[in-house]
């Protein structure tokens, strides 16, 4: 047996062993009451994802889980109060008297704040029963009312919560707590999406009128992710509406969005399940068009992109649920120079996800899913007669099982294991002739096992392992996690986590698009990345509707691997030799203090950071030995202000100001002339620029959006909205990067090239029914 069969072994018996002990009924345990169900949005019939279920006056209580089921063990035989609750939800209270032995199926369904005239809370920290350190939950609401550039965006929402950047304005690229985008795992509907851009970065793919829930891990996940050594964005997309059918059209400058969702086979309870439908479209044509009218170059023939999502869902049974999730989505760009040359480029995501949730009773839960995910990118350069072609791929076929067990009131118990088969492929050619042809294939797999126990109503402490395989090498991992939070009283609450991280595969990012990144993987002499993160954190509640939090976290990553950038080419090299092996640090200090309730919400977040990256010969020092140096996604000082205002039942404002420091750039410092030879002439003068990798910061980055909403009936038929948004408000020229240029007297001249230069008007108008 070999190394790697035994510790597959040893970690299955461990899983075993851990269920059968604390899975065992406890003596006595047979007559105790139980309480079970799903919670539920009472409009839409949408269940709700980290909804609390609280028993009244005891420390009994639990959280929905990913598909709103929540269950409650060991009660004793008596009457009780419990308080169901969700963020920007009424609460629920509900009296139920439990006869000893009873297993009570308890379905409820809570009404959103805004129909009692309340205002919404539109983005909060789980409703959290286990102690999720470094975890937010983000509502669609949020994302679709703060002023963004042409379109709401989930990346671009999630990136003004403290630890997240993106790289510039044009960039909607995750950069969480000093990890780079391939350091994410970005889940929808639990398929892995691996290009998640629209637009070549410029914004997400995911339609906010799809989605129901996001959820971000900023670090110290837990066991059932894995594969990354950064952040989490688990997006799940809506059910559907299952009390009738509903839709909504949306127009905006660059695209316009409509869905519908309803039931079928009846409605409500009767309903045998529910569908959603959602499309988007980019609608630039028009404008381009006129600019090609007007004879000016680099306008492209075609710059467009859509997306389509679609779910179904089925209730097979009281206690079985059957649900398909598609998605597909494609950017293309056709560049037609007058001069010479053109630039085209197609690239896209689809994914698939079938689930089977199933009930065994009332304690336990079990998911089984099957997910595909595909991305293709083929751009194609003309230049000086010469044409360029680029097929890049990347394919993953997965099957995830996994079971929640809940023996009594101080376990819970969560279990599974994933399989994959992935693919990437790359081909390269110039003028038909294939020069790089490249097809990388693996089969992954891990089983893992966690237990969330709760010895007193202030404690809860979680202790998961995950092993992971990864075939390419034959490489085995174990991956230890730990969590814990203590409850000083009702409204402070202080945690702590501790993780280690497993990275198989690396993502080459592009300076040009996102459409060129490229994925990579370990082998036989690429040994896989590995981190370790530990996050300490402080929440409190105090007044109407105030919350504050603390983290302070701490990184490291030893073993980050990518292609070296000082290689001459791929070709005939090595796979192992292409690459360069270093490691990296991250650490830093976040608060964020919100205000959920009243007319006036919003939040105020902070981050004190620091990312360092060390690679060979880089910043080698005359002593020998690479020194770290800051990537330019590092910032010391990160500072965002959000606020809302609902000036009448009709007029909401929205602004949103952000600051930063800037980002690091390399400086040039020395120059020389490469005409060192008498057969050179002065016209094959080269000059050569040399600085330490990264040196010198670009100025300060700030900037304010603001915007106004205007809701209502349109002519009594559907709600309407209308956004009237201003983007960079006083015009701030945030550098995005130096171009320099040698002058005559050999000088170097700096041209500042801008990032958004002028204040950007947007205007949208929405229609729901």
């Amino acid at each position: 047996m070999t190394e790697h069969s035994r510790s597959v072994f040893t970690l299955a018996g461990l899983c075993a062993a851990l269920l059968l002990t604390l899975g065992a009924t406890p003596a006595g345990a047979q007559e105790s009451a139980s309480l079970s169900g799903y919670v539920r949005d009472a409009e839409t019939g949408e269940t709700l994802i980290q909804a609390s279920a609280l028993v009244k006056g005891t420390s009994r209580g639990a959280a929905t889980n990913s598909e709103g089921y929540y269950t409650i063990q060991d009660l004793s035989a008596g009457t009780y109060t419990v308080v169901f609750s969700y963020i920007g939800y009424q609460n629920r209270v509900e009296k139920i008297t439990l006869s000893a032995g009873e297993a009570r199926r308890l379905d409820v369904e809570l009404q959103p704040a805004g129909v009692a005239g309340e205002e919404v809370v539109v983005t909060g920290e789980a409703a959290d029963e286990e102690g999720s350190v470094s975890m937010d939950q983000v509502e669609t609401a949020l994302i679709k009312e703060l002023p963004t550039a042409f379109q709401p965006d989930v990346f671009r929402t999630l990136k003004l919560l403290p630890g997240i950047k993106t790289a510039s304005d044009y960039s909607s690229n995750l950069y969480i707590r000093g990890g780079g985008p391939g350091q994410n795992l970005i889940l929808l509907d639990g398929t892995t999406v691996y290009n998640p851009t629209h637009f070549f970065g410029f914004f997400s793919t995911f339609n906010p009128d799809a989605i129901k829930d996001v959820e971000l891990y900023k670090g110290a996940y837990p066991v059932e992710y894995g594969g990354r050594l950064g952040g989490v964005v688990d997006i799940r997309n809506k059910d559907g509406n299952r009390r009738e059918t509903s839709g909504g059209l949306s127009v905006g400058l660059l695209a316009s969005r409509a869905y519908i969702e309803g039931p079928y086979g009846g409605s409500g309870d009767s309903a045998d399940g529910s569908y959603m439908v959602a499309v988007r479209r980019s609608t630039l044509e028009p404008v381009l068009a006129g600019l090609r009218r007007t004879g000016t170059d680099g306008i492209p023939d075609a710059f467009a992109f859509y997306d389509v999502n679609a779910k179904v869902n089925y209730d097979a049974g009281p206690d079985d649920k059957l649900s398909l999730s598609l998605y597909g989505g494609q950017d293309r760009l056709d560049l037609q120079f007058q001069t010479a040359g053109r630039f085209d480029i197609d690239y896209g995501n689809q994914t698939i996800s079938a689930d089977w949730t199933h009930l065994f009773g009332s304690q336990a839960f079990s998911t089984l899913q099957v997910t595909g995910s595909r991305y293709r990118s083929t751009p194609v350069a003309n230049i000086a007669n010469t044409e360029f072609e680029q097929t890049n791929g990347v394919d993953d076929l997965s099957v995830n099982a996994d079971i929640e067990y809940t023996p009594g009131s101080n376990h819970t118990l969560k279990g599974g294991a994933q399989w994959s088969l992935l693919s990437f492929q790359l081909q390269e050619s110039f003028d038909g002739s294939v020069t790089f042809d490249q097809d990388l294939r693996s089969q992954q797999a891990a089983l893992y096992v966690q237990d969330t126990y709760k010895p007193t109503g202030d404690w809860t402490l979680k202790a998961g392992l995950r092993g992971s395989y990864f075939q390419k090498g034959s490489f085995w991992r174990l991956s230890p996690r730990l969590s814990a939070e203590y409850s000083l009283s009702p409204s402070v609450q202080l945690q702590a986590a501790y993780g280690r991280y497993h990275q198989y595969i690396t993502l080459e990012t592009s300076q040009l698009f996102t459409g060129f990144d490229t994925w990579l993987m370990s082998d036989e002499g690429v040994p896989p990345s590995s981190g370790d993160q530990l996050a300490l954190g402080l929440t409190t509640q105090f007044g109407d509707g105030w919350q504050a939090e603390v983290e302070g976290y701490g990184r490291t990553m030893p073993g980050l691997f990518r292609e070296d950038p000082f290689s001459s080419g791929t070709a005939g090299v090595p796979y192992a030799e292409r690459f360069q092996i270093g490691d990296g640090r991250a650490y830093g200090l976040e608060a964020l203090l919100r205000r959920e309730t009243g007319d006036f919400t919003g939040f105020l977040s902070y981050t004190l950071g620091r990312t360092e990256r060390r690679f060979p010969n880089i910043n080698e020092t005359q002593a020998g030995g690479p020194q770290y140096y800051t990537p330019k996604y590092d910032r010391t000082h990160d500072l965002t202000l959000v606020a809302n205002y609902r000036l009448t039942r009709g007029w909401r404002l929205t602004s949103t100001f952000s600051y930063s420091t800037g980002q690091p750039y390399t400086r040039p410092e020395r120059q020389f002339s490469t005409v060192d030879s008498p057969f050179q002439s002065a016209t094959d003068e080269r000059t050569v620029l040399i600085s330490p990798f990264n040196n010198a910061r670009l100025p300060p980055y700030h900037r304010l959006d603001i915007g106004a909403t205007r809701s209502g009936r349109f002519f009594g038929i559907a709600d309407y909205e209308f956004k009237i948004q201003l983007i960079n408000a006083y015009a701030r020229r945030n550098v995005w990067f130096y171009q320099y240029e040698r002058q005559d007297d050999g000088s170097l001249e700096r041209t500042e090239i801008p990032q958004i230069p002028v204040p950007i008007p947007n205007l949208s108008f929405t229609l729901t029914f």
